[in-house]
């Protein structure tokens, strides 16, 4: 990202709104971005100081309601916030960001028509661009800059997504290792899986799912 670009993202946010937040995982501080352009809040959960000299244990996780409110096990995306979460609790520190980005950033509506396309046969992928979507329509813009604004600029980064990767470090953040996430494995969602491995190219390997 260009110095103007980064510039017209940061204008986009409000000041962050800042408490602690006590939780099974241990007593986080939770900051809340607001995205002008979108209206939407964006948040970062915190444990322990974000300064090094290791790299920061980071989970950037995309909202899913159903998966993460309601226990859909259609997905992994509810275990992997938990796991993520556990994991931050057992180093003693590390950042958690929630971007508000439901459905790889189709929305919810739309997410659940894709599902009703996967219930007729579609993949996950396939739903997606039946419905005149992208397979994932994510921006990692506004995670750049909340780790930025944070201290985070090098992290192990907890996903199995090579593409967040990429993006992360396209937008000038030290991606120092990539640590697994592979998570809530059920036979509900094993196809799910198998399409992020197989067209995705998420690092999912056949054991993983067995």
């Amino acid at each position: 990202m260009d110095e103007q670009g980064e510039i017209n993202i940061r204008e986009n946010i409000n000041v962050p709104a800042d408490a602690r937040l006590p939780t099974k995982f241990g007593e986080f501080r939770i900051r809340v971005f607001h995205e002008k352009e979108t209206g939407l809040d964006h948040v970062a959960l915190t444990l322990g100081d974000m300064k090094g000299p290791d790299p920061v244990l980071v989970r950037v996780h995309s909202e899913c309601i159903t998966g993460d409110a309601f226990s859909s096990i259609r997905c992994d995306c509810g275990s992997q916030l938990e796991n993520a979460l556990k994991k931050i609790q057992q180093k003693g520190w590390g950042c958690l960001l929630y971007l508000r980005q439901e459905g790889r950033g189709i929305g919810l509506h739309a997410k659940i028509q894709a599902y009703n396309l996967q219930d007729k046969g579609a993949d996950t992928l396939d739903a997606n661009l039946m419905l005149g979507l992208p397979a994932d329509a994510r921006d990692y813009s506004i995670a750049s800059i909340i780790l930025k604004n944070i201290g985070v600029t090098n992290v192990s980064l907890l996903t199995n997504n090579p593409d967040k990767v990429e993006k992360l470090r396209n937008l000038d953040i030290i991606v120092d290792e990539r640590v697994p996430l592979i998570v809530g494995v059920r036979t509900e969602n094993r196809d799910y899986l198998q399409t992020k491995s197989d067209k995705m190219g998420h690092h999912i390997s056949s054991s993983d799912l067995e």
